[in-house]
């Protein structure tokens, strides 16, 4: 071992490993929501991810984690009936998290174990449109709801199709009702979008 550590270090190659197996993934779990999920568009479901993976992986140091115990975690999530698509967001956070801990804070891996694993397949998106007489059945149901402007904001997004995030985050000033248009300044997409306001969106805000 000695050997090879010194070999290692004459060829530029050595990595101290001490490091890696001291900390838990839990630890760099929590620098990260601190240091990273803030900056993020969707903190709170970041938060939420990397809270849930805390509770899996914390015990664990990212020295032992291997690509098969990533793998076991994936099978277990899709066997108790999470979607593709909540697991390939999981694991992504999970190799995000290892590669911010290599790459900026100096964690002494060789490789993202994560990296290694096959992500499960995704469904494709969803494309159905609501068919005649489900509008007021929806509507009517919302009514019924806790939520006094559950009405409004289903109505406003069946006419916009603007995102929940979009929705609940506008404000007066980006609302021009003598142009019929809301300006949305930071999208998902990083950039910012018009979307026409039809009469029944204008009446639903």
């Amino acid at each position: 071992f000695a050997r090879h550590v010194e070999s290692e270090i004459d060829r530029g190659a050595f990595i101290d490993r001490g490091e890696a197996q001291r900390t838990t993934l839990g630890e760099l779990i929590d620098r990260y929501l601190v240091e990273v999920t803030p900056l993020k568009k969707s903190a709170r479901q970041d938060a939420n991810r990397m809270t849930y993976l805390k509770k899996y992986f914390g015990a664990i140091s990212p020295a032992a984690l291997r690509s098969a115990d990533i793998a076991a975690y994936r099978d277990a999530r899709l066997k108790a009936g999470r979607s593709g698509a909540t697991v390939v967001k999981e694991i992504n956070s999970i190799s995000h998290l290892l590669d911010v801990a290599i790459k900026d804070w100096g964690l002494g891996l060789y490789a993202n174990p994560a990296k290694m694993v096959r992500r499960p397949r995704v469904a494709r998106g969803r494309e159905r449109r609501l068919m005649p007489g489900e509008e007021a059945k929806l509507c009517a149901a919302c009514e019924n709801s806790r939520a006094a402007m559950l009405t409004n904001v289903v109505r406003f997004a069946i006419e916009t199709a603007m995102r929940m995030g979009e929705i609940l985050s506008l404000e007066w000033r980006y609302v021009d009702l003598t142009q019929r248009v809301a300006t949305l300044p930071d999208t998902k997409t990083g950039g910012a979008r018009q979307v026409p306001l039809s009469s029944a969106a204008i009446s639903a805000i």
